[in-house]
């Protein structure tokens, strides 16, 4: 027997034993990690573990199981001939090319899931002189788009939220002189950057800020997704690193418990006391990824122990951590959406904190915070983690104010049309205004909401719809010839079930000349409002109109910029401009972002 036989029969042989090994791995009675625990594993991760046997183990996505076994040797994908007349070893079955190709990693396939949203029409306001809708103050569009453009491509148009890119930002407005009228107006009229003929109406709130050694206590239930596709550095362990920044601002008068969930959900961490950093940070230190995502679930267990360590005189809120691939148990948005609803009766808030991409339901989170009288913030980097978690902590937790809504009525006799610049999730009809059954928006202590429309002034060269044949303008009195427009904010305070009203006419004392003498959060609030519309595609802005216009714009209203937001911002729009010209390159039919 030549040389070469020996050595294909002994290649042969240890394919043999190889085989066999992966056919038949060792059972050694352990549970497996992730989605291939049984459910009374479960059942016994959630309910019948001591805190003493869970500070020994590490949370996993099965909730707590011990450390998996190294995974069995590949089946080999070649082997070598036989000898001649010898019969062919028994192999492991080889998979079919299609998996022996290279595949799509991760992330390669872009799942991430959006709202379909058109951008709000011209109305005219002979025909619908009011506008009504609710306050937005999340932030997860400015910071997930960034996101994108950092990674070198424009985000689709429905990522792309203009009113959440405006209130990213601190304008400094004026302060509410006392919180019995918790909110102070700014209202600002000014020509148009992108249309001729157009204005501006720039309308803001500024809520009243607290003392950090003022604020109420903090009933606060961490819910963390640990599912398999958290495992990314940019999902669990940015989240677990985030949430260490809003350990370091917590007190002895505050609680936090920790849900986890991913095939099934468990408390990890029963109420703590906010002072006892060093357990609490050990319970997030032993969170790893894994498994199927029963994000449902994880709810409701959290909203339960919300509302048994619930404080009366506190804010009691669950903060959701997650990149919403719900894809076990209660997964139907709708059933999810009325369960929140339902749940925010109990005077719970809900927090949404975004992470990832390639599979990111952004629809669903929207859909939950908005639900459950809460906020929505998206983590890219450690920095928003800061900001979000530990340098705006007070309008990230401590509500001043809830269903805020706002309303403005045109005055036919100055103004043609108007359309609101965003909002388009936000819109209410204009009897919900006045009925204080129906939900709107929170907003934190010291957070502002800033919101632009462009109107068309009347008898101006840019009026996009023909005057009607059969009705006449009517005169108006005397004592409101002057005013462009009457805003109204309706609001209650936390725990209170009637609400407030506070309003003022909007005059041609609040209109200023020219743009470049118009206050610098102005200015710069518009800079954001055009770099949003371009990334939408917005019809209505002149097709001359350009990214260069938009720097120009942030440059020259930038600011003391204590943090660099505003410096940053700049740079995105300059990396905007760049994905703006690659993808006019690109042939016909390439997707955005792919």
């Amino acid at each position: 027997m030549t040389r070469l036989h020996i050595a294909a029969l002994a290649a042969a042989s240890t394919i043999a034993l190889v085989a066999a090994c992966t056919s038949n791995p060792p059972n050694d009675g352990r549970p497996e990690a992730g989605a291939g625990a049984t459910a009374q594993d479960a059942a016994v991760a959630v309910t019948g573990i001591t805190s003493e046997e869970r500070d020994n183990v590490v949370v996993t996505g099965s909730l707590v199981a011990p450390p998996s076994p190294p995974p069995p040797a590949p089946p080999p994908l070649y082997a070598p001939p036989p000898p001649v007349g010898m019969a062919a070893p028994k192999m492991a079955t080889v998979a079919p090319y299609a998996q022996i190709a290279p595949q799509p990693m991760p992330g390669d396939v872009n799942r991430d899931t959006y709202r379909d949203v058109e951008i709000n029409a011209v109305k005219v306001v002979a025909e619908e002189p009011v506008s009504t809708f609710s306050i937005d103050v999340d932030t997860a569009s400015y910071s997930n788009v960034r996101r994108m453009l950092n990674q070198g491509y424009l985000p689709p148009q429905d990522a792309v939220r203009i009113e959440e890119m405006i209130n990213y930002f601190d304008y400094e407005y004026a302060l509410p002189k006392s919180k019995d009228k918790p909110f102070e107006t700014t209202v600002k009229i000014v020509p148009s950057p992108w249309a001729e003929g157009r204005q501006l109406m720039h309308v803001a709130i500024q809520g009243y800020d607290i003392k950090p050694d003022k604020r109420p206590p903090l009933n606060l239930t961490l819910l963390v997704d640990v599912s398999g596709s958290m495992s990314d550095q940019n999902k669990l362990p940015l989240a677990v690193q985030s949430l260490k920044l809003l350990i370091d601002q917590l007190t002895e008068k505050d609680h936090v418990a920790i849900v986890v969930y991913a095939g099934a959900a468990g408390a990890v961490l029963d109420p703590t006391v906010g002072s006892d950093k060093a357990k609490i940070l050990a319970a997030l230190e032993r969170l790893q990824a894994g498994g199927s995502t029963a994000g449902g679930e994880g709810l409701r267990l959290a909203y339960s122990l919300a509302k048994q360590s619930f404080q009366k005189e506190g804010v009691n809120r669950v903060m959701l951590l997650s990149d919403g691939d719900f894809n076990v148990g209660i997964n139907d948005p709708r059933a999810l959406e009325d369960f929140v609803s339902r749940e925010r009766e109990s005077g719970v808030y809900l927090s949404i904190l975004g992470f990832g991409g390639g599979n990111y339901n952004d629809a669903l989170m929207q859909t939950l915070a908005q639900a459950g009288n809460g906020m929505a913030s998206y983590i890219d980097t450690l920095s928003e983690g800061r900001k979000v978690l530990n340098d705006d902590l007070s309008g990230s937790l401590f509500p001043i104010a809830n269903d805020v809504k706002i309303q403005v009525e045109f005055n036919p006799a100055r103004v043609a049309e108007y359309r609101l610049i965003g909002y388009e999730t936000r819109i209410l009809n204009k009897e919900d205004f006045n009925n204080d059954k129906v939900d709107a928006g929170e907003i934190g202590a010291g957070a502002s909401v800033t919101a632009i429309y462009e109107i068309t002034p009347v008898g101006s060269k840019a009026v996009l719809n023909d005057p009607s044949r059969y009705q006449a303008p009517k005169p108006m009195p005397e004592a409101t010839a002057n005013e462009f427009a009457f805003l109204k904010i309706r609001y209650k305070m936390p725990g209170q079930d009637t609400s407030k009203l506070i309003n003022r006419p909007i005059t041609a004392a609040d209109q200023v000349s020219s743009l470049t003498s118009a206050p610098e959060s102005t200015r710069f609030a518009t800079s954001v409002a055009a770099y949003g519309s371009l990334m939408r595609g917005d019809p209505y802005l002149a097709k001359t109109f350009s990214w260069d216009q938009v720097i120009e714009l942030a440059n020259g209203a930038k600011g003391k910029d204590e943090f660099g937001y505003r410096a940053e911002f700049v740079q995105l729009a300059r990396l905007a401009k760049s994905a703006a010209s690659q993808q006019a390159l690109k042939p016909a039919g390439g997707g955005v972002g792919q």
